[in-house]
């Protein structure tokens, strides 16, 4: 196998979207993703972050990460993503993926188009957000892939438990693997998760 060609290229087409947050996407590579629960983050929360995030961009505009400079991009993603990490591992929320049945029902989906679609990596279900590695297969939009889990598992979940209403927010975290090394350290970071309670999986994709 070529473990090169599974990590982010320069040189290749990039598909860049953008809701909150950019979205970079290359076919057939290694991404780190991470979506949450609704209710994971309270609201003296979410409005800390969306006040720095006006901050931010009244300070450097609306930029592309990718278009930062290295202390700049340390800057972003310690205020968006670590941080973010930091409270969501705090377990703030209902946290219904501590539950057995509904966890079950997200490691099922996340196995579920394992090969036809994509190739399953490394992966946490904690208490209120999931962590995945993946390769999208070529062709494989990640997007699709994503909103498949979440549609899935926010009707199943939600049946299981006699509710209704939103289970996920909305949008995903995502980060396009661009090393072995980083790889290796994504690893890491999920498999931790293991001693906060959280349900991990190791698959190598190297």
């Amino acid at each position: 196998m070529d473990t090169e060609n599974l990590f982010f290229n320069e040189h290749e087409e990039l598909e860049i979207t953008r809701r909150n947050r950019p979205h970079w996407k290359q076919e057939g590579k290694v991404h780190f993703v991470t979506w949450r629960l609704a209710d994971s983050l309270p609201q003296v929360k979410l409005r800390e972050l969306e006040r720095d995030r006006k901050a931010w961009r009244s300070r450097h505009g609306d930029k592309d990460v990718r278009t930062l400079d290295p202390s700049q991009r340390r800057e972003y993603y310690r205020l968006f993503h670590e941080r973010v990490e930091r409270w969501l591992d705090a377990g703030a929320g209902s946290c219904v993926l501590r539950q057995p049945i509904p966890r079950e029902e997200m490691i099922v989906a996340l196995h579920y188009f394992d090969g036809p679609r994509y190739r399953l990596g490394t992966f946490a279900v904690a208490g209120n957000h999931v962590h995945v590695l993946v390769v999208p297969l070529v062709g494989v939009d990640l997007s699709t892939i994503t909103h498949t889990w979440k549609s899935y598992t926010a009707k199943s979940i939600n049946k299981v438990l006699g509710r209704t209403g939103t289970l996920w927010k909305a949008e995903s975290f995502d980060h396009i693997v661009r090393s072995e090394a980083s790889l290796m350290k994504f690893e890491r970071y999920i498999r931790a998760h293991d001693s906060q309670g959280a349900y991990v999986e190791h698959h190598s994709l190297v």
